[in-house]
């Protein structure tokens, strides 16, 4: 049996600035403060970026999306030595699905060091099932009820046909 094509689900600009907005004021109300960003590519990449200008701290980038062995594993070990030195982390992606990407990074962290509360995660976007944590986001969905495909603003250049392949290809996030 063939399965339904995705719901594509566009997100407005306007909202991605709320849910920046949204994050930098859950990270400025609590006692935890990162000293280092770092954006997860390619999705995390530019909430990253906007969230380290809106709160005034650094941010780094680990090439996760591009399958290209090693490209981020050099920043995973000195994003080890980091928390090792005493800073605080913060891992920026757009969305926690299924917490594939967030589970494989705070392991591979954690192979390195026991990053205890200096690694956290922030998402746009937190899917209560997940099997990974996120700490900060600014809305959560139930993936049970939620179907949609979230298109962010920096996707939605990308033809409707690349759109579904990426919806597909995890089909349990979709059933």
């Amino acid at each position: 049996m063939e399965s339904a094509a995705p719901i594509l689900f566009y997100l407005e600009y306007e909202r991605f600035l709320a849910d920046v907005e949204a994050i930098a004021r859950r990270l400025e109300a609590d006692d935890w403060r990162p000293d280092f960003l770092v954006g997860i590519g390619r999705g995390g990449l530019v909430p990253a970026a906007f969230l380290s200008h809106r709160i005034g701290i650094a941010m780094l980038s680990v090439d996760h999306s591009s399958g290209e062995p090693g490209f981020g594993e050099e920043l995973m070990v000195k994003l080890a030595a980091k928390i090792v030195g005493g800073c605080n982390i913060l891992i920026v992606d757009d969305i926690n699905d299924s917490g594939t990407t967030i589970a494989m990074l705070r392991a591979s962290i954690a192979a390195r060091c026991e990053p205890a509360d200096r690694l956290r995660v922030a998402v746009l976007i937190n899917n209560v099932r997940s099997k990974a944590k996120a700490e900060y986001w600014s809305a959560e969905i139930d993936r049970e009820q939620d179907k949609r495909w979230f298109v962010f603003p920096w996707e939605a250049l990308a033809p409707q046909s690349t759109l579904v392949v990426e919806a597909v290809a995890v089909p349990e996030r979709l059933a």
